[in-house]
């Protein structure tokens, strides 16, 4: 697949991202006392603030929950926080409801197969270098930044600069 037109990745409305593999590099962390913890990259959140910032909607959607993934999401003001699921067609579906979207209105990142049943439906599917072969052959896209390395903020500077608004984001250092 190619990457969709500049109108359709102009479209999107919402970035719904996979997390472990995707916003971390996939490693799980426990300390001594069997606590998970998790890397996340300044750069993907920053990214998250941008897309923000240009009105854009945001979400979680991962087959695994977890504390750190919670105050993550919390922190960068995600406007869906779906975890723990391992059907995220039936998720993914509620998700569009709440939000009033259509499939096409959607940017989603993914890693995994669990991942494909959403990647397929959406207007512009997307993984990372560290994703499956089968995920890689069925995305628009595949970002040069691995996961937990600023792939999402990649992917938010490819629909910001669809839309137009990313040179005069540069040109303000950022800020709203």
């Amino acid at each position: 697949m190619t990457v969709p037109p500049r109108e359709t990745l102009a479209a999107i409305r919402m970035l719904l991202l996979d997390v472990d593999g995707v916003l971390t590099d996939g490693r799980i962390h426990f300390d001594g006392n069997g606590l998970e913890f998790k890397s996340f990259h300044v750069h993907d959140g920053a990214g998250i603030a941008y897309w923000h910032r240009a009105g854009g909607l945001t979400g979680f959607l991962s087959g695994r929950g977890g504390r750190v993934v919670e105050q993550r999401a919390q922190e960068l003001g995600v406007h869906e926080v779906v975890l723990g699921q391992l059907d995220k067609r039936s998720a993914f579906a509620g998700v569009l409801e709440r939000r009033g979207l259509e499939p096409r209105e959607v940017a989603y990142v993914g890693d995994d197969i669990l991942d494909l049943p959403v990647l397929r439906l959406v207007g512009f599917a997307v993984s990372v270098p560290n994703g499956r072969v089968e995920v890689h052959q069925e995305v628009h896209h595949v970002t040069r930044a691995a996961g937990g390395r600023g792939a999402v903020r990649e992917v938010v500077e490819m629909l910001l600069r669809a839309r137009g608004t990313w040179e005069e984001l540069v040109r303000r250092g950022g800020v709203p």
